[in-house]
């Protein structure tokens, strides 16, 4: 299927040529009919002479107190079919319609001169051409016609089949985001909504996000059959399982689940309304259409209104009444309502843009999306960011090539690596210096200090050859060839251990320890550093202490007393106790219920 929207004219000559084209009564409200106005969206389809695949028109309408409606009926839509009348030539509405065409950059398009048995269509058609090839949709091909007679029907039929059948092909595959255009209820389904798909698929049994919520697809319908699936490009209605219709109306967007960001703050780029070579100045309250969505946003100019004309004088940042699901290189436009005007055509350049706090943030930041087209690009967006949710880049439309780093769902622009190893490694000596007898900076401490969300993303900074002379072990990050102790306390250990070569049990007392300047932080950062062994309350022994009295008390014979082992050992009841029970806890010793011991 293919959809054309039917834009351009005030009156009835609209309507009339689409039920000429497909038989069918596009005005569904009978005020419209007897006010000869289309009002609200109209929708109607046939099949052209030749066609493999059915045309569907989104007729909507012409008037100036209407023009919210006809953006939401042309948002969606990737080709025109844009009406005169020849007895009424160019007028204002149409001017607004290209406008809006112009700005939402659509190309594709057919001119239509309807009612050409009540004057001569020629004068018509040229004031039209010319307009219109001031515009993205360039020098059209036209047909004049009779919808009342069907004068010329024929040759529109084959214009019709030839601008459908250039159209490029959809992306069948890609993510789905259905803009809603009409919302009702019917008896026994409950509520449906109607949208073009522009792409993607959709299938019966479908889970798709409405807002925050997931919502399941119960029907599908498409030209008034039931189908499934059904592919874009399609005029579709949705009936929504366990949804009420005060949850879902015009300008809500049903997308594919995990795969959109929406946000409320985005930075756009502005291109000049139709006819300008320069920006205008925006107000500060603007309308944002996009899709079938009208939102009011706030407007804040990225530069100076007075710097030179650039693309950074046109770049902006919006902030949205509502948050809606968008990427970059979406196109919407901005309308002055109040003015009855569209401002420009509007080019997503950000949806997670960063915050600015500091002065000269702003035009920073204009300077930053100088470069940017809207085309997402997986690359570039680590670029800028440095750091992101594997979730979120796929959901800005971008493919992430392979080799990109990333660890626990986060994913990292490679060229910051080295200056984040940079950084850990100073983090890592001033904690060393400030505090030398911790066994290492902890984890969470390095993440923060590197102001990453994750501490698991230290793997990735530990890789890089900059941070070759760091280790991680025990939750703690600390110099490869250090030893984890100040020369102070690494001295008095020496000491220490040189005693307990000569007397391996001779555990040092308390005020020995404290002669040699070990107190509880020394003594407990020799132990995390692996050059004591502490195996009791004041105990402290060489790490190879248990093997050796394990050795020596295996010449008693079993089960032993603790008098027998404190003899074998060669030390005091002080040591021999809590040396047994430190034995005991790693299973190698064990105590009856008489008090003796034996190895295990």
């Amino acid at each position: 299927m293919r959809v054309v929207a039917t834009a351009g004219h005030v009156d009835h000559g609209k309507s009339t040529l689409v039920r000429a084209l497909t038989g069918m009564e596009p005005d569904r409200w009978a005020e419209e009919r007897r006010r000869g106005m289309t009002i609200d969206l109209g929708f109607a389809w046939t099949t052209l002479p030749g066609a493999d695949e059915p045309v569907a028109f989104v007729d909507v309408p012409g008037h100036e107190r209407f023009v919210t409606q006809m953006l939401a009926g042309v948002g969606p839509v990737p080709a025109t079919m844009f009406v005169v009348a020849a007895d009424s030539g160019w007028m204002p509405q149409s001017t607004e319609h290209l406008d809006a065409l112009d700005a939402l950059g659509v190309r594709d398009g057919l001119l239509v001169v309807t009612r050409s048995d009540l004057a001569d269509p020629e004068l018509a058609r040229d004031e039209a051409l010319e307009h219109l090839g001031e515009s993205s949709l360039g020098r059209l091909p036209a047909v004049c016609v009779s919808g009342a007679t069907g004068s010329g029907l024929d040759d529109l039929r084959s214009a019709l089949s030839a601008l459908v059948g250039g159209l490029p092909a959809p992306d069948v595959d890609a993510d789905v985001r259905l803009w809603v255009d009409r919302a009702f209820t019917v008896r026994g389904a409950g509520t449906v909504v109607t949208g073009t798909l522009g792409a993607g698929t959709i299938r019966v049994g479908d889970e798709l996000a409405l807002g925050s919520r997931t919502v399941s697809v119960r029907g599908l319908q498409a030209l008034g059959e039931s189908v499934d699936p059904v592919r874009a490009v399609a005029r579709v209605a949705l009936n929504l399982r366990g949804v009420g219709l005060d949850e879902v109306g015009r300008g809500d967007a049903l997308t594919t689940p995990g795969r959109w960001l929406r946000g409320d703050v985005i930075d756009v780029r502005v291109g000049p309304p139709r006819g300008r070579g320069e920006p205008v100045d925006l107000p500060r309250q603007v309308m944002l259409h996009v899709g079938s969505a009208a939102v009011a946003a706030r407007v804040r100019p990225l530069s100076r209104s007075d710097a030179p004309d650039s693309d950074e004088t046109r770049t902006v940042r919006l902030t949205l009444r509502e948050p809606l699901p968008l990427r970059p290189g979406d196109h919407a436009l901005l309308r002055d309502p109040g003015a009855h005007r569209v401002l420009g055509g509007v080019t997503v350049l950000d949806v997670r843009p960063p915050a600015l706090r500091r002065r000269g943030a702003a035009k920073a930041r204009a300077g930053e999306l100088a470069a940017a087209d809207g085309a997402p690009d997986a690359v570039a967006e680590l670029a800028r960011r440095r750091l992101m949710r594997r979730d979120d880049l796929v959901a800005l439309g971008a493919s992430i090539p392979d080799g990109v780093p990333g660890v626990a769902g986060w994913v990292v622009d490679p060229g910051w690596l080295p200056s984040l190893a940079d950084r850990l490694v100073a983090a890592v000596a001033r904690h060393t210096e400030e505090q030398p007898l911790d066994a290492g900076l902890p984890a969470k401490a390095a993440a923060q200090a590197l102001d990453l969300p994750e501490p698991r993303l230290l793997d990735l900074v530990l890789a890089e050859p900059g941070a070759s002379s760091l280790v991680a072990a025990g939750g703690r990050i600390r110099p490869r060839e250090a030893g984890g102790l100040p020369d102070a306390v690494r001295s008095a250990v020496a000491t220490v251990r040189s005693d307990l070569a000569a007397d391996p049990f001779g555990a040092p007392e308390a005020h020995r320890l404290a002669e040699l300047g070990l107190r509880t932080r020394e003594l407990g950062a020799a132990v995390k550093a692996g050059a004591l062994l502490r195996v009791g309350d004041g105990i402290y022994l060489a790490p190879d202490a248990p093997d050796a009295a394990v050795a020596r008390l295996a010449d008693l014979p079993s089960p032993f007393t603790l008098s027998e082992a404190r003899q074998a050992l060669g030390t005091t009841r002080r040591v021999a106790v809590p040396l047994l029970e430190y034995l005991a806890r790693q299973g190698r010793a064990r105590r009856d219920d008489e008090g003796r011991h034996a190895l295990r």
